[in-house]
């Protein structure tokens, strides 16, 4: 039984780069159920990577800080399906931790702003180029994090940006509402080991106190983050839109858990 109803649909995903990446879990995830799904990566080494995953699927390179290249992969897509797209993945993030981490009062303005262009506008700017590509009933993940509202000092800046990636749902969904049905919805997963998380300064000392602190003392895995993405993505969810849905093994619920207070007054 297809329980998701996502066989035969096509599904165009944003962002794979390797096998740890969260695009790549979704994908495969999709592609398990049945859908047809298009890859849109950022250069030649990542779309090395995709057919090597993925040799059935098609796969297109685009930047999205280049809006002409989002038009150009979205009208070499429209030629290539029979039928209105059921959905969109974007797991799309940049930041440049290249000279370590700054007090967040100190962000130099160009390193903000290249963030927000690449991690949240871009959302909006593939949402209007692919808005006629979409069937009425589409729905639009993104990948977001789960609390934008703990100033975690190795996340930097990035943690206001997924706040707007997060805000710019509900205008999406509320400006799409005048001609669709169209759906916005984010996943917002605990720390995960992923190839991009791997560059941010002290994240494996992060990933291991957010561990701990999840009441199954089990990290959240990026296969659960996808799971959740794939149901949002299907007809299953066609009640939701506009939010975020967080994916962290109660990690958000347990700060005073009795082991990790221990071992800080100890």
């Amino acid at each position: 039984m297809d329980f998701l109803g996502l066989a035969g649909k096509t599904i165009v995903v944003f962002g794979l780069a390797n096998k740890k990446s969260v695009a790549y879990a979704v994908s495969r995830v999709l592609v398990e159920f049945g859908a047809e799904v298009i890859h849109v990566v950022r250069g030649e080494q990542q779309e090395v990577a995709a057919l090597k995953l993925f040799p059935d699927c098609p796969v297109f390179c685009c930047n999205v800080e280049e809006e002409e290249q989002i038009i150009r992969v979205r009208d070499i897509i429209a030629r290539r399906i029979n039928a209105p797209l059921a959905g969109i993945v974007h797991s799309v993030a940049f930041a440049n931790y290249s000279e370590g981490m700054r007090p967040f009062h100190q962000t130099p303005k160009g390193d903000f702003l290249q963030a927000v262009d690449i991690s949240c506008f871009s959302l909006i700017s593939i949402a209007n180029h692919f808005k006629d590509l979409l069937a009425q009933q589409a729905s639009l993940v993104t990948i977001s994090i789960s609390t934008t509202r703990m100033a975690a000092e190795n996340y930097g800046y990035m943690a206001p940006v997924k706040a707007a990636l997060e805000s710019s749902l509900c205008f999406l969904a509320k400006s799409f509402s005048a001609f669709s049905k169209v759906r916005f919805n984010a996943v917002c997963p605990g720390l995960l080991k992923t190839s991009s998380s791997a560059g941010i300064p002290g994240y494996i000392d992060s990933y291991l106190f957010a561990e701990q602190a999840t009441l199954r003392k089990q990290a959240v895995q990026t296969e659960e983050a996808a799971n959740v993405a794939a149901f949002l993505l299907s007809p299953r969810s066609s009640g939701i839109t506009g939010q975020c849905v967080v994916v962290d093994a109660g990690m958000g619920l347990n700060y005073f858990d009795a082991g990790i207070v221990s071992k800080t007054v100890a």
